[in-house]
């Protein structure tokens, strides 16, 4: 089964290559036994890779194998994708959902780097209760047990509800936004006063036990009718307050020992000397949304990604990029340019990794809601790594991955008095959100890494370019 689709050309303002070679979007099920082929061929322009994976990770996707290829002034990308149980996608609306908001990333304004297009769940899911005007926190800064609670009890008592909020941590930095509204009468907060308020009694909070000079940023702002990407804006916060910071053995330390944290990903960067192209490897666990995190720090890094071919096997991906600056000059990046690009992309990777309790939370919504769940991690002496929350109508629906301090697991025990301060359902589980088979055992997980050391030749490119020309005429003939 194939289904093509061609978006409208409105021949006044489009350009006149975009004219001549219409974006054009196929999905099809026949050519691979276990996924979804879903092929983009259209005229070329800053940010779209992003944009198009961001479309495909919004919905949930997982992507396995992709191959890029954009220059010359036109994109073919290929991406096999599956659904979360691993399967093929047969749902025809969703794929018409798909092929127009691929084709509608034409029309896209250029990513900002504050503000956010987001893509659109499938027709018939269920969208967070979040208004075209929101007010939201923006913070970064060092991370310690209790920021959260401390946080959410000072909303609390400032008359501000959340409605939804997320936060990562990564190399003893914490990255969060929160969305606001007005506990009286629900809605943005729109007095200037009212927000200078909320700013300065969180920044008291943030100040109350850091250092004199840390690094802090505290934002309290109301975001237009365009909404924040939120997992595309922490990226940008934890870039910013350059999070990244040297791992030996991902720097290339013969002894091999890995910092706290550190998930074993490992980067490396080269040059092909005959097409000008930098020449970035990347091997790490395989997980969902892993291609949106690399590709987001790129972007951030102003590189333009002109070929790529990515592939998973087992519990492992391997990406290859041949990028640029945004410049396009083909001047040898310094040794210092060099290593910041490989620690930002390690960062990137493992921001979104969490360890520790997952505690899941269904419960009606409410205000303090979020206050009564942190302060019953906190006074139990446990941190929080990584969260989402958001509403779905009239409940609340979240993830806490929960950590203790001293290294040692997190009592089960912690399910009933989340229960209790909830209200709700509480499920937990210690789970990792990497995507590993069932099948795969330890050993395979061993074989994988070791048959994925880094060679002598790019055997990801050759095989690009090998298949350049078979995925070009997979597209067929244009036809209007």
């Amino acid at each position: 089964m194939e289904i093509c689709y061609h978006a409208h050309i409105d021949r006044e303002i489009e350009s006149l290559i975009e004219r001549i070679h219409p974006p054009r979007v196929c999905i099809e099920n026949d050519s691979c036994p276990d996924c979804t082929v879903v092929k983009v061929d259209s005229a070329n322009r800053k940010g779209i890779l992003l944009e198009m994976v961001q479309v495909l990770t919004d919905l949930d996707l997982i992507i396995s194998k992709s191959y890029i290829s954009s220059d010359g002034g036109w994109c073919m990308d290929v991406f096999h994708v599956t659904d979360e149980a691993g399967k093929k996608l047969t749902d025809e609306t969703l794929m018409l959902h798909i092929q127009q908001e691929l084709c509608a990333t034409r029309s896209k304004r250029e990513i900002s780097r504050d503000t956010e297009m987001v893509s659109q769940k499938a027709p018939q899911a269920q969208q967070q209760n979040v208004p075209k005007e929101n007010t939201a926190l923006e913070m970064s800064v060092t991370d310690r047990p209790g920021l959260l609670s401390e946080l959410s009890a000072v909303l609390v008592e400032l008359g501000c509800s959340v409605t939804s909020a997320m936060a990562w941590t990564h190399n003893d930095r914490v990255a969060c936004i929160i969305f606001l509204e007005d506990a009286s009468s629900p809605g943005p907060i729109s007095d200037p006063e009212r927000l200078g308020l909320v700013e300065e009694q969180l920044e008291n909070v943030v100040a109350a036990h850091g250092e004199t000079g840390q690094k802090k940023s505290v934002r309290v702002t109301t975001l237009g009718t365009g909404r924040t990407h939120t997992e595309r804006r922490l990226h940008q916060l934890m870039y910013a307050d350059r999070d990244y910071e040297s791992c030996r053995a991902c720097d290339g330390d013969s002894s091999g020992e890995h910092k706290k944290g550190c998930d074993g990903t490992h980067v490396s960067v080269g040059r092909c000397e005959d097409k000008g192209y930098l020449v970035v490897n990347v091997r790490s666990r395989d997980r969902p949304k892993l291609l949106f995190d690399t590709v987001c720090v790129l972007t951030d890094m102003q590189y333009v990604v002109f070929h790529a071919a990515i592939s998973s096997k087992r519990s492992m991906a391997h990406q290859e990029y041949f990028i640029r600056n945004c410049k396009g000059s083909l001047a040898l990046p310094s040794e210092r340019e060099k290593e910041e690009l490989t620690l930002c992309l390690i960062a990137a990777i493992e921001r979104r990794v969490s360890h520790g309790l997952m505690v899941d939370i269904r419960t009606d919504n409410r205000m303090g809601l979020l206050s009564n769940v942190t302060r019953v991690f906190r006074e139990n002496g446990l941190s929080i790594s990584r969260f989402e929350i958001g509403t779905e109508g009239e409940k609340a629906v979240g993830s806490f991955f929960v950590t203790d301090s001293s290294g040692e697991e997190v009592n089960p025990d912690i399910v009933e008095l989340v229960r209790q301060a909830s209200g709700g359902s509480v499920v937990t589980d210690h789970k990792s959100p990497h995507r590993v088979h069932q099948s795969s055992s330890s050993s395979d997980i061993n074989e994988t890494m070791g048959s994925m050391e880094p060679k002598p030749k790019f055997s990801l490119g050759s095989l690009l370019w090998s298949r350049l020309e078979r995925l070009s005429g997979g597209f067929g003939p244009l036809r209007s």
